[in-house]
């Protein structure tokens, strides 16, 4: 959430419960231990007491906890944990560019390795594997479903400060400005991303001088300074300059979730619902399922019958419009959709799909239509339907 100096957004549900699952494991050991209970019934023993987002569970009494019956069945299950990783399997996972070190005063404690880029080298690199999805300098792209990010709109400084732009209390002003320069807290989630997630499909293929090129790029088009030094077409970016980036919005968000006290602070945040345009629960010791918020806003309801007077009148009439049948161009639909990935990588009339066609085509429809975990996104980010979706793959894998 983004600290406002008058009003405060609400945190969905999702966002606040993944801040507590995050936390919950990440910081284990750091919060007292809670009371545990044994139930009769199965002798297990369960944690009781706050949860991190002011919450309570509760003890297993007997054969059920609070009102609820205890269900032996579900607790006598086998679950299979996996097994402890090895050592060169940690290793392999363990390839984060923490925040924390980035700006320690010592760079040596850093993750980063050395290796240097230049802006101009950057910009190359980004114009033979990045502009494809993401634009002419980073301005987004992505065909008619436009669904790959900007990454640079301009000067970050001047960017960062529409963030707190309200739409509500003012509908004719421009909305927030989130990209990598204005919005990101830090620059090593880009160094980070780049080197083990882009180009895709062919992540982890840059060298390390390439991935500080490119981040050198980044830089660049979002008008960056580092120890007020311009980023500009010739500069070149190491690790020493790196570790000296300030990102505009470094402090732009709540609550803090850095420090040996951050697991304190959330706890500390989440109590207190102004701090997120909460509303305190009448009782949260008692389990609730309805009408379990104080009242805290008027309802005012129009009398008499409400407005009656429509113009043009009300209609009843549920029928959907009809729209007629029109036949799609595949290979422009190809180029719009599909081209930016696969002219690289399965293109048409590629031979290699026949190691996927084995399985029959309603798979390859299917894996197309829902995506895949590869990186396929579904229909290929386009809008359209299944049935003209299918023409584009058969254009994709037979040429026609």
């Amino acid at each position: 959430m983004f600290k406002l100096d008058q009003y405060k957004f609400a945190l969905t549900a999702s966002a606040v419960a993944l801040t507590a699952v995050v936390f919950t494991g990440c910081m284990e050991g750091t919060a007292k231990a809670s009371a545990s209970t044994a139930t009769a019934s199965t002798g297990k023993v369960w944690p009781t007491g706050p949860d991190i987002g002011g919450g309570v569970s509760y003890p297993m009494v007997g054969d059920k906890t609070g009102p609820y019956r205890i269900n032996d069945e579900a607790h006598k299950m086998t679950l299979n944990h996996g097994r402890v990783p090895t050592k060169a399997e940690l290793e392999a996972w363990d390839v984060d560019i923490n925040a924390g070190y980035v700006y320690q005063a010592n760079p040596n404690e850093t993750g980063l390795p050395e290796g240097s880029g230049t802006v101009e080298e950057g910009e190359e690199l980004y114009e033979a594997q990045c502009v494809m999805c993401h634009g002419d300098f980073g301005a987004g792209a992505g065909g008619k479903a436009g669904n790959y990010p900007a990454l640079g709109l301009g000067n970050a400084e001047k960017l960062q400060k529409t963030l707190t732009n309200n739409r509500w209390l003012d509908p004719e002003a421009d909305g927030p400005t989130r990209v990598f320069g204005s919005y990101w807290p830090q620059a090593n989630t880009m160094w980070w991303y780049i080197r083990d997630g882009m180009p895709h499909p062919f992540s982890k293929s840059l060298s390390t001088d390439e991935v500080y090129a490119l981040t050198a790029y980044m830089l660049y088009i979002n008008e960056m300074s580092i120890n007020g030094e311009l980023v500009d077409e010739e500069y070149e970016l190491d690790r020493e300059k790196f570790i000296a980036i300030k990102m505009p919005n470094e402090n732009g968000f709540e609550p803090n979730i850095k420090g040996p006290n951050a697991l304190a602070d959330v706890r500390a945040y989440y109590a207190d619902e102004s701090n997120y345009a909460g509303i305190r629960l009448k009782d949260p010791s008692e389990r609730c399922m309805k009408d379990c918020q104080q009242e805290s806003v008027k309802v005012v309801r129009v009398q008499h019958g409400g407005i009656s007077n429509f113009n043009p009148p009300l209609s009843a009439v549920r029928d959907l419009p009809v729209e007629e049948a029109k036949a799609i161009d595949v290979e422009e639909e190809y180029k719009n959709s599909c081209a930016m990935c696969h002219d690289g990588f399965l293109h048409v009339k590629d031979p290699m799909w026949a190691g996927y066609t084995e399985k029959g085509m309603d798979k390859v429809y299917e894996n197309g239509i829902n995506g895949t975990p590869g990186g396929m996104p579904a229909k290929g980010g386009s809008s359209l339907s299944d049935a003209d979706f299918k023409l584009v793959v058969d254009y994709l894998i037979n040429g026609k």
